[in-house]
């Protein structure tokens, strides 16, 4: 008989905006069985943050940075206004999926914390296209700090940011590389660390801006 998988369950606080948004968002998570959700200040460290705000300023990508740093958690951003520079100073942030205020029912909500604490992250598609397209117009920005270089990919690498760019998810790439899911995520996890990334968003854009893919 075979064993049943078990999922983990992934720890959920959401902080930002006023008490009423938190606790709006919070019940909209609260009986999903696969996630727990903390109240704000609780002990127990968190995997994923849904950060609420109203616009990416530097407030807000100051506040990612801290939350990554000092938390190691990863954030799913519910902004209210999100413009192409937006996306671009959020990723660079840290965060690792983005959903509208206007577009943040329940599903869509789930489905980005689930992304993200994998690993997957979660951009609506027309947020991609943004960031690519901002991404796109700052090739004359100096190279980013802590040395990141893009020269050694693989080819394999270099395929599987190509994809991610497109809007393909893990398994999808996985289908269409004839890999497992398993080798895709080692492959995205070794790029991020090699390169000091934050996640597979901030990936993606360094890519475009060397002029990779």
């Amino acid at each position: 008989m075979s064993t049943p998988v078990i999922e983990s369950t992934v720890r959920v606080v959401v902080r930002g905006g006023d008490p009423v948004s938190e606790a709006g968002v919070a019940s909209q998570l609260r009986y999903h069985h696969d996630l727990e959700i903390l109240p704000s200040g609780a002990a127990t460290a968190p995997d994923v943050v849904v950060l609420i705000a109203d616009l990416v300023d530097e407030d807000t990508a100051r506040t990612i940075r801290t939350i990554v740093r000092e938390e190691s958690a990863r954030v799913v951003l519910v902004a209210a206004v999100v413009d192409g520079s937006a996306v671009l100073v959020a990723v660079e942030a840290g965060v690792a999926a983005i959903v509208r205020r206007s577009e943040a029912t329940q599903d869509r909500l789930v489905t980005a914390i689930r992304a993200a604490s994998t690993g997957d992250g979660h951009l609506p598609p027309d947020l991609l296209g943004r960031l690519l397209q901002q991404v796109g117009g700052t090739q004359s920005r100096p190279p980013t700090p802590q040395g990141l270089r893009f020269g050694g990919l693989t080819q394999r690498e270099l395929t599987v940011l190509r994809l991610i760019a497109e809007g393909y998810s893990t398994r999808e790439i996985a289908r269409r590389l004839s890999y497992s899911e398993r080798t895709i995520k080692n492959s995205i996890h070794d790029l991020v660390s090699r390169f000091q990334l934050r996640n597979r968003a901030h990936a993606v854009a360094f890519a475009v801006r060397q002029g990779l893919i």
